[in-house]
Order: structure tokens, then sequence, then C-alpha cells
């Protein structure tokens, strides 16, 4: 993976994806990672990831881009969509990663009746008593030289400990290979998934430092081998917040039908989400100066090992 060779201004960014509004949940992930940047000195950049075509929608970009406006949440520089980088990614699918990159013909149903023999083989006492990883792709297409146009494409990660400090989560280790298999980066039908063009983009970006949520630690490893192998610069510092949940303990998302924000009310919504990112805080006032105030208080410390946050209605 590049180095940097000179010191550069710390860049965050925030990248939705317009598949629905902001709900409280990416709201706060928004507000944290802006005040925390800001807090470094650096810029906050804004990039809508809108490579699902069947799911993404404008009108729902265009709220996310009005109601961060509102909430004053301004972004530097131009906003980068991510459905206009298609041939900058399938550049480096045939480039610098084509050599970790193979077509793969096996559909859900295929890999569920393999799974299925498998759990059936080791019943019968002719298998292996090892838990099976249903995630970890079992390598059927990888010498089967298919042709990369008409089927998807997966990616081969390493097979050895990636480590990185988590500057909420603190130390994390993992094995990209035992615990993602071959993740898929490009479907049959072209769209590009979320690891590789999220982790082309950082890089391509000069992202610095990145504060999301909780639920994407996981695939953190894997867009570090996919940076490195695409030779772009790293990521200096890993943020990965807490999740917000309902009080069931189920995780605020647009899946579990989170209602969107209301800006109606832009000072009260921003003083409730610092409150549950538990910071110090702040006078009622404009959204700008509210920020301003936050950004000068920000402070890690209270959410550190934290895996969720106090439960909301919501």
């Amino acid at each position: 993976m590049l180095t940097r060779t000179v010191p550069s201004q710390p860049i965050g960014r925030f990248a939705p994806s317009p598949t629905g509004e902001l709900h409280l949940g990416s709201f706060t992930t928004a507000l944290a990672s802006f005040c925390h940047i800001k807090s470094l000195g650096g810029k906050w950049l804004l990039r809508i990831e809108d490579t699902d075509i069947e799911r993404c929608d404008r009108q729902f970009t265009d709220q996310i881009l009005l109601d961060l406006d509102t909430l004053g949440l301004h972004w530097d520089g131009d906003v980068i969509y991510q459905s206009e980088r298609i041939d900058i990614y399938n550049d480096y699918l045939s480039s610098a990663l084509s050599s970790l990159t193979y077509g793969c013909q096996c559909s859900r149903k295929d890999l569920a009746e393999y799974w299925a023999q498998e759990e059936q083989r080791q019943a019968d006492g002719n298998g292996s008593n090892k838990a099976l990883n249903k995630k970890r792709y079992p390598r059927c297409c990888i010498a089967a030289a298919l042709d990369r146009q008409k089927h998807k494409l997966r990616i081969q990660l390493p097979n050895y400990q990636i480590g990185f400090r988590d500057g909420i989560q603190g130390l994390q280790w993992a094995n990209p290979q035992q615990t993602l298999g071959d993740m898929v980066v490009r479907r049959q039908d072209g769209m590009i998934n979320y690891i590789l063009a999220a982790s082309l983009d950082d890089g391509l970006q000069k992202v610095t430092h990145i504060m999301r949520g909780l639920d994407i630690l996981p695939m953190t490893t894997a867009q570090i081998s996919i940076m490195e192998a695409a030779r772009l610069p790293g990521i200096d510092q890993w943020y990965h917040l807490p999740l917000i949940c309902h009080d069931d303990g189920q995780k605020l998302s647009k899946q579990n039908l989170a209602q969107p924000i209301n800006t109606c009310n832009p000072s009260a919504l921003i003083a409730s989400a610092l409150q549950l990112l538990q910071q110090p805080t702040v006078d009622t006032d404009t959204p700008e100066n509210m920020l301003r105030q936050a950004i000068a208080q920000w402070d890690n410390t209270p959410l550190q090992g934290k895996q969720q946050l106090s439960s909301v209605n919501a």
C-alpha cells in the first residue's frame, strides 16, 4: 500500500446510499463524522454511493443533500456520485486488480445446494467436523477461466491476519479470507458492489479518517486488502461508531423501517443526536453555531468500547 510522503490535511467523508431518506442512525453518523474531522481541522467530503440502480433513487439523493444543508452539515468540494464512476472501477478490475479476480457463475441456489450437500456429508460421517462457514465462497469457479465480462467477478482476499487500531472499538484482527472469502465485486449485470467502490474511492479521494457504523467493521480488512492491491494510499485512522437501536435492540435502519428525520426543528434534532453520541451539551442556537460548539468540544472517549448507543423510539 502506498504511504503518505508528506503531511496532509485530515480528510473525512460521509457516504450515504440513497435507497431511502436519512433516518436518525444515518444522520447521527453524518454528524459524528463531520464534528470529528472538523475538530481536527480537516475536510469533510460527501459521496453518494448509488451504484445499486435497482434500489437507489434520485429523489432520495436530493432529499439527503437538502437535509444535510438544512442541518448545517456543509460538505467541502463537489459531491461525488459513484454511478458516474463505473468506468474507473472497471479500469481497476482489468488492471491492478485483474490478477486477484475471476469469473463466477454460481447462483445463490447453487451455493445453497452446495452447503446442503456438505451438511449431509458431515451428517453421514464423510466430511470433516469443522463448522461450515457459509460466508466463505468454496471457490468452485476459481480455475474455470470463465469469461470475465459475462459472469460476476469475485476477488481473492488474503489468507492471513490483518490488524488495525480502531479509535473507538480498539485493536482489531481478522483474516479476510476466513471470515469473508472471495467476495463478489461486480455482479453479472455489471453493478459494482459496495466494498470495491468504497475502497477505490476512499483511496482516490485521499481519505485519511473514516468514521462509520459498527455494522461495517467486518468489511474493514477487505477494504484494507483491496486498497493495498490497488496501490492506493491507506486509511490513517478508523472509527466504527456504536449502533443506534430500537428499544428491542434491533439496529435502526431502512430495512427495519426507521422513520426519516424531520428537519422542521433542526436545532432540536442536532441536540438530540449529540446527546445520543454522549457529547457535552451545546447551547440551543442556529445549526451552524451549535455545530461550531460541538466541534470545539468533540470527544470520542464516551463512545469507546461501546457497540450500541442508547435505545430510542424511532
